[in-house]
């Protein structure tokens, strides 16, 4: 074992998702999609003689996700300036939040790989605006204003986090609380979500944390891990040769896959905040803060366990199936429709999961597929009754379902493809399986157990996969069993 430990933090950006900007009537919309500067305001571009007005809804979504992040509300909270050179903040600060944050004090709980479940604390979470985006080009940088201004929810964790994984785990079930609320779309590609990491590691024998480093605008879990786990061992490197760790921001070279230093810091960051004068204290009444808690849906942890004291599921597949709200949501109509529990909870882990990746399609996006819940029940139905067997509804009636968009018992009478049951046919098939591999049989019946697999699978083969398996399975049995006594 190491002596060295990783020690991470994570700053989480979130974009909140209401129809306007944080303190105008600006509209909101999609960065990447819509023209440049094509949603702005006196306001987003600076323009002086602009007074802010705070945006409500955000205020409510910001304390929806404290709520669900086990937080405090304090009954006071206060924005302020902060006076840092924004580049793509024309009026050159961000309003922010520091002393008075909207949420203090919270933990997230999350399944480490041995089941154990660990709590990462969160510090704050505060609100405040986004910056516009900036591109660089040859000669200079373009500016797009459309993000500048956008509800932005900073959630602070503790530096709780012991590994690259851990971080990833952290971050998944955030982005799972988020999406449940519906206040955040999770869309890491468009910087909807956004984190940073603050990284050190610290020997066996250290009692106080080591300097850190900060990695900005991670845009993917799977980079956040690959930049955690490539900082941790610079800095191990580092200690071990002598040298020391120079606090700085870092950025992380996807196509190099390695560390950047962008700057270093000399010193603290001094952003010389000051309270915003055009805004008014914003108070916090428990009466406001009960309303909201109302509304708040049932989160992840809830939904698992109710999964698994409701239907019986292990705690390993109601985990999967809570992970995104919309696969949640379709299992739940599963069972509305009829589905057995487990039976669909199985199926629809497995067997629906992997041609959503052979199709490209991500979990969360289910209620896009052309198979809908019913549907997929009534496929489950039919294998329940016997009308066809497991291999037949995996291999062919789903992949027609997705292709065509039928129902599982149109496709099933259209292509004859109904389970082969009757006992009499099922044992001349086997008779000529049998007559027609004697030695094969013959081995079985000399002890060769193993075999009997491959005998049955020519069955299934000569009844075209058609066959009833247990059935199948039986009368090969009674038959080998009449050649033994014979």
């Amino acid at each position: 074992m190491s002596a060295w430990k990783t020690v991470v933090g994570l700053e989480v950006h979130a974009e909140l998702e209401t129809s306007s900007k944080m303190f105008s009537g600006c509209p909101v919309v999609d960065s990447v999609e819509a023209a440049p500067n094509s949603a702005v305001d006196p306001l987003s571009l600076g323009m002086p003689g602009t007074l802010p007005v705070i945006n409500m809804q955000a205020m409510e979504y910001g304390i929806m996700v404290g709520l669900a992040l086990n937080c405090e509300i304090p009954p006071i909270n206060q924005f302020a300036r902060k006076n840092y050179f924004y580049p793509d903040l024309p009026k050159g600060y961000q309003i922010s939040q520091y002393d008075r944050p909207l949420a203090i004090n919270g933990y997230v709980s999350i399944e480490l790989e041995d089941g154990s479940s660990k709590d990462i604390r969160v510090r704050r979470a505060h609100m405040e605006e986004d910056t516009g985006k900036l591109s660089h080009v040859m000669g200079g940088s373009l500016v797009d204003y459309n993000r500048a201004g956008v509800p932005l929810l900073e959630i602070v964790s503790e530096p709780d986090i012991s590994s690259a994984e851990e971080a990833a785990r952290y971050a998944r079930k955030l982005r799972s609380i988020l999406r449940y609320l519906g206040v955040n779309s999770g869309d890491m590609s468009k910087g909807i979500l956004r984190f940073e990491a603050n990284v050190s590691v610290r020997h066996g024998t250290d009692r106080e944390l080591r300097e850190r480093t900060e990695i900005k605008n991670l845009n993917s879990i799977r980079n956040m891990v690959k930049a955690i786990e490539y900082e941790v061992q610079r800095q191990i490197k580092l200690y071990r040769s002598g040298e020391t760790v120079k606090p700085a921001t870092l950025g992380w070279d996807e196509s190099a896959q390695r560390i950047t230093v962008q700057r270093y810091k000399e010193r603290a960051d001094e952003y010389r905040y000051f309270p915003e004068p055009d805004l008014p204290i914003v108070e916090v009444s428990r009466e406001w803060v009960e309303e909201i808690r109302a509304k708040l849906p049932a989160l992840p942890d809830e939904l698992q366990e109710t999964f698994v004291e409701d239907y019986g599921l292990s705690a390993v597949d109601a985990a999967v199936l809570t992970a995104e709200r919309a696969v949640a949501s379709f299992y739940e109509a599963l069972i509305e429709c009829g589905a057995e529990a487990k039976t669909a909870a199985n199926w629809l882990s497995t067997e629906l999961f992997r041609l959503m990746k052979r199709k490209e399609i991500e979990r969360e996006d289910i209620e896009s597929i052309p198979i809908s819940a019913s549907a997929f029940a009534g496929l489950l139905s039919l294998v329940q009754e016997g009308v066809i067997n497991q291999s037949t509804a995996r291999k062919q009636v789903l992949p027609a379902m997705w292709e065509t968009g039928k129902q599982a018992r149109t496709i099933v009478d259209e292509r004859g493809l109904a389970q082969v049951s009757d006992a009499n046919l099922i044992g001349e098939k086997v008779d000529q399986v049998l007559n027609a591999n004697a030695d094969m049989a013959q081995r079985y019946l000399a002890g060769n157990d193993k075999i009997l697999n491959a005998i049955f699978g020519r069955i299934m083969g000569e009844l075209r996969g058609k066959g009833d398996p247990a059935i199948v399975r039986s009368v090969l049995l009674d038959k080998l069993e009449d050649l033994k006594q014979n």
